[in-house]
């Protein structure tokens, strides 16, 4: 398995994929098609409906967009966390890109919605969706829409069903999505990879800018010059079993470094082993999301030995020893190194004798602690904790206030460590 895994996250198994795709393309000669996904409720998709005039201008492309229902159940399992989540997530993006989204404190109401779902697919039909979609999302999340009592247009129910269909049978269920040849790109904080795919096959227009539309930012900035107050903690909620979790370690620990934080590890069940659905599209799009990140972001990734289960749980047994030996961290990039990029074994003695002695622990002792259940009550207290927050999933990070979940979000924290850093100096 960990030598299938390597190849489908493989760098060649891509290359050879997108040059497939590019000669059936040219042999029917088709234009590129990129396929839009868009859900009206989805304040994400409110942010990319504003880039879309831009990215028309840049790239020669059949550009062709689908409205689409929110996720299912299995995708979205805390539903009203997600949806508040989303809402705050997606005001600090919007900050953060130049972009324009107020959080209204909640979800507009479903008749104001369909209202504007209405005016988005009558804009489809005319051609103007890309012009008109910013506008209407912006009178909806505003709170402009007066709403009406008249049943929801079975066009619109009808356009939402063969949207969502289309996007389940190319292998995804977010909204604010782009599809091109195979590959898929979520929101802004993916756009960039469409990006540069599309110029890197020439499928640019005249003036098209090489800077993309929104650039991820780099954590640790490579100018940090202050130091937070001393205590203050960078609590970095983690998973054994998550891939993002792994991909994040290295970025945070330089980051609580390099501001003079103490990084606090909070382990947590995975959610699959906490009764929570990660059925098999989502898992392969985890999959191939991290592997594409971890190229980017120079971290090795791929040969993977999925530690679900008694694994994690091994692992979790050593990990309060670990850290009470000075080795908490060693061993979490130890472990998660060793399982999602050389496909070790955690569920045997042999695996675990190489992550432990690879993070400078001792085997003999570790042999004799792991396997006991005195971690759990920790780990439910991480968890707990977590759900206080509106949060769920992993990696998730805090400092004082200031909490953020997903590993491209590692910029908040970072902000919140400047903002310290410079009181801390005055």
């Amino acid at each position: 398995m960990s030598r299938i895994a390597r190849y489908l996250t493989s760098s060649e198994r891509l290359a050879a994929a997108r040059a497939k795709a590019e000669r059936r393309r040219v042999a029917k000669g088709e234009a590129h098609l990129v396929e839009y996904f868009h859900d009206t409720s989805d304040p994400y998709s409110y942010l990319v409906s504003q880039i879309l005039v831009e990215f028309a201008r840049r790239y020669d492309v059949d550009l062709k967009i689908h409205l689409v229902a929110p996720p299912p159940d299995w995708a979205a399992p805390e539903r009203e966390q997600l949806a508040a989540w989303s809402r705050l997530d997606s005001h600090r993006l919007a900050e953060k890109a130049g972009l324009n989204f107020q959080d209204p404190g909640i979800t507009p109401p479903a008749e104001e919605i369909e209202q504007a779902e209405a005016e988005l697919l009558d804009a489809l039909k005319t051609g103007a969706f890309v012009q008109q979609a910013a506008r209407i999302g912006g009178t909806l999340w505003g709170r402009g829409l007066s709403g009406n009592d008249k049943p929801l247009r079975e066009d619109v129910a009808a356009g939402k069903v063969d949207g969502s269909a289309r996007r389940e049978a190319l292998g995804h269920y977010l909204g604010a999505t782009f599809h091109y040849a195979g590959e898929w790109y979520w929101g802004l904080d993916r756009l960039h990879y469409l990006e540069a795919r599309l110029r890197a096959l020439g499928a640019v227009k005249p003036g098209c800018p090489e800077t993309p539309i929104f650039v991820p930012p780099v954590c640790p900035a490579s100018d940090v010059s202050n130091r937070v107050p001393e205590g203050t903690e960078l609590q970095y909620y983690l998973s054994f079993r998550s891939p993002y979790t792994y991909i994040v370690a290295e970025r945070v620990k330089a980051l609580a470094e390099s501001y003079g934080a103490r990084l606090r590890l909070r382990f947590v069940l995975p959610m699959v082993m906490r009764g929570l659905p990660v059925p098999r599209m989502k898992g392969m799009y985890i999959t191939k999301d991290t592997a594409r990140e971890a190229r980017r972001l120079g971290v090795p990734f791929g040969k993977i030995a999925d530690p679900v289960g008694e694994p994690v749980e091994r692992g979790y047994s050593l990990l309060p020893w670990a850290i009470s030996e000075g080795k908490g961290f060693e061993f979490c990039l130890s472990f998660m190194r060793n399982v999602w990029s050389e496909g070790v074994d955690a569920g045997s003695a042999k695996g675990m004798e190489v992550i432990v002695k690879e993070a400078g622990l001792n085997w003999k002792q570790a042999s004799n602690i792991m396997g006991n259940d005195d971690w759990r009550a920790e780990a439910e207290a991480n968890r707990a904790e977590m759900s206080e927050l509106g949060l769920w999933g992993v990696p998730s990070f805090r400092v004082g206030n200031v909490y953020t979940w997903g590993q491209d979000r590692l910029w908040v924290i970072e902000d919140e460590l400047k903002r310290l850093a410079r009181g801390n100096k005055s």
